[in-house]
This record gives C-alpha cells, structure tokens and sequence, in this order.
C-alpha cells in the first residue's frame, strides 16, 4: 500500500506533486482544494478521495469521506482537532472506527496516534507563501510508515 496525502492547496498544484506521488495507489485531498481542476490533475496519477474544506464550496465533495484501502480504513475531514474532537466528530469517529483520520486546515504537518487511531495531516501543499513549509505525504505499507516531504 502506498498511498498520497495532500491538503490545503487552495488551487495550486505543485509541480513535484506528480513526481512525488508517482506509483501511489490511491490520493486523500484533504480540503481546501480550490478549482476542482486540481482533483482532475491528480487523477491523472491516481484515484483520489477528497473532502470541502472551509474555503471551499464545490457541489462535486462532501465534508466528510470514509474510504478502505487496502484493508484499512481512512477517515478524512478538513477541520479536525485531535486532542480536542468536535462532539459530532468523536461520534462520527467512533461508529466508524477507522485505522486513520487524514484532515488539513492548520498548514502543519501531523502524525500521533490517540486512542487506537492515527491521526495524520499532511501539512499545507498550496503556494509559496511567508516562508511557511509546504509538505505532502506518503503513507505506506499495512503498519502505515508516514513520510512527509517538503515542496
């Protein structure tokens, strides 16, 4: 399993993108997509799963996906506090049960798990901006090794 992990690109698909998710089985967006022609750009590499995060406001996503891949279960939403869920998210998380939530939103690369599950957020992939660092991830294998990689 092999697996990219993406958010907050606000609309702007970085060139190592492709490079850097090259071989990946399958991509999580999670939210602040921008234009819906960046999901289309990285389907071109793989299937991809994303969510809305709060800048964005396409019909095509939800707020919140459930996906399996490769006998693990994904659970991706953009705004999500992991030391502090929302009430309707510890429930959400709870009847799902999921080995991972992928979510986005603070532009800071994450991984700890809580209670049993994996909480990753793959940091902020959207323009150069104020010298903030830009990463993506790679999740891999059935023990999910995480790598983030700098833009």
């Amino acid at each position: 399993m092999k697996i990219g992990l993406i958010s907050d690109t606000h609309g702007f698909l970085d060139p190592k993108v492709p490079e850097i998710f090259a071989g990946v089985s399958h991509i999580l967006h999670a939210g602040d997509i921008g234009d819906d022609s960046i999901i289309v750009e990285l389907e071109a590499i793989a299937p991809v799963t994303a969510v809305l995060g709060n800048t964005d406001s396409s019909p095509t996503f939800r707020l919140t996906e459930v996906v399996a891949l490769a006998q693990r279960k994904f659970f991706v939403h953009h705004i999500v506090n992991p030391h502090a869920l929302k009430e309707n998210l510890q429930f959400q998380v709870a009847r799902e049960r999921p080995d991972a939530v992928v979510f986005g939103h603070t532009h800071k690369a994450f991984c700890e798990t809580i209670g049993g599950v994996l909480y990753l957020n793959p940091g902020y992939a959207g323009k150069p901006k104020f010298g903030a660092e830009r990463t993506v991830a790679i999740l891999r294998g059935q023990e999910m090794r995480v790598e983030f990689l700098s833009l």
